[in-house]
């Protein structure tokens, strides 16, 4: 442990984490080293952000050969990686603009305001509303904090946004009861991360698109932790059969790089117009390169998506082995892909502080889920050894 750069992180920066007593200074693919030399197995990615493992060389070197070309220009000018960029996403996805922010808040905030603006322009100016799912988890700045369904986030911030209406995850009924005629959009996540990898019914976003239809309400889907191949498809919506109308993106987007979007359908997009929305530092050139360079590795030939989609099976059903061991301990295991959860019937602090101990990084969210989002890359091995050690912290 190294004492004196932990006492001056807590006498410098704002204390908004429950840090634990590590300075991580290196990473390499699965492996992070902190600033003793201790070597770990990171299985929480930065939290489903490093896709591609820890300083992928295609990424670095993306961002080497842009910063030596350009760093920063205004939006006012075209950009060469930014265009490239919604090319890609464009091309893979349902939408047919995109807009580029530096965050998975700025993302929602922006889809908020892209909403009602559309809303507003083109159905009445009576709405305003959005239904969102209690459990779920959209950002920390005010509108983004306000559609996030969980109450313990809100406190110390009222008032809040108004125009928020929160319904269980995964209850058709429940949406249709809190339809109103300021209702102008749903925005839900695939798959509930922060809420403790909540899961849909097999036929509930197809549900949820045929009320929007019918009800000339937007789509919205917050896939900033799902996306960029984390549930084995390039998308998590790819699962269910159905489109939104607008998406928002960031996480894994640039492969460890801040970056924000928000893609939508043609129609939709134009509700935003010079003057409507804006962002200094939104697809800048450095982080749009490195998120080309992720995108391209993540498409070719589709290894990775195989890879995640079979690895992140062999993952699930030993988890599910260690429930069946350990029913007393593990309640349910649940996710897609390597967005994994097991939840435990007690809190799962000290199996966190235990894995650290023996060189394993594993998240909490939810107080008594263990979260899993390890790189795409990860390997058979890396998931035995976790496994292994689970095992035998269950076991004492």
């Amino acid at each position: 442990m190294d004492r004196k750069l932990i006492d001056e992180s807590k006498k410098y920066l704002m204390n908004t984490y429950n840090r634990a007593p590590i300075v991580l200074r290196k990473g390499r693919g699965m492996k992070v080293w902190d600033s003793t030399g201790k070597e770990y197995l990171d299985f929480v990615g930065g939290i489903a952000v490093n896709c591609l493992g820890h300083c992928h060389p295609k990424v670095v070197i993306a961002l080497q050969k842009q910063a030596q070309r350009l760093i920063h220009v205004s939006n006012l000018y075209h950009i060469e990686p930014q265009i490239k960029l919604a090319r890609l996403l464009v091309e893979n996805s349902f939408a047919d603009k995109a807009f580029f922010c530096n965050s998975g808040a700025e993302a929602i905030e922006g889809a908020i305001k892209l909403a009602r603006k559309y809303a507003k322009d083109h159905v009445s100016p009576q709405k305003y509303e959005f239904i969102t799912a209690y459990g779920s988890f959209h950002g920390r700045t005010l509108a983004a904090l306000t559609a996030t369904g969980q109450e313990r986030f809100h406190k110390g911030f009222e008032p809040l946004v108004p125009g928020f209406k929160y319904v269980p995850y995964n209850d058709i009924e429940a949406i249709r009861k809190a339809l109103t005629e300021n209702t102008c959009a749903i925005m839900l996540e695939p798959i509930q991360g922060e809420g403790g990898i909540k899961m849909p019914s097999e036929d509930y976003f197809k549900q949820v698109r045929e009320i929007c239809n019918e009800n000339k309400l937007l789509l919205i889907l917050d896939e900033i932790q799902t996306g960029m191949g984390r549930t084995g498809k390039l998308f998590a919506y790819e699962h269910f059969n159905i489109e939104p109308d607008i998406m928002a993106l960031a996480k894994g987007l640039a492969g460890g790089f801040p970056i924000g979007a928000i893609l939508a359908k043609d129609a939709v997009a134009a509700a935003f117009q010079p003057g409507t929305h804006a962002s200094t530092f939104g697809g800048n050139p450095l982080a749009c390169a490195a998120s080309v360079a992720t995108i391209e590795t993540l498409l070719e030939d589709g290894f990775l998506l195989d890879h995640c989609r079979r690895i992140g099976k062999y993952f699930k059903d030993n988890l599910e082995k260690l429930k069946r061991d350990f029913p007393s301990y593990i309640a349910e295991v649940r996710g897609l892909g390597l967005l994994l959860g097991m939840e435990l019937t007690k809190t799962c602090g000290p199996i966190v502080e235990s894995c650290s101990g023996r060189g394993i990084l594993i998240n909490c969210t939810s107080g008594n889920v263990l979260r899993f989002t390890p790189a795409l890359i990860v390997a058979e091995k890396e998931i035995d050894y976790l496994i292994d050690t689970l095992e035998d912290i269950f076991g004492r």
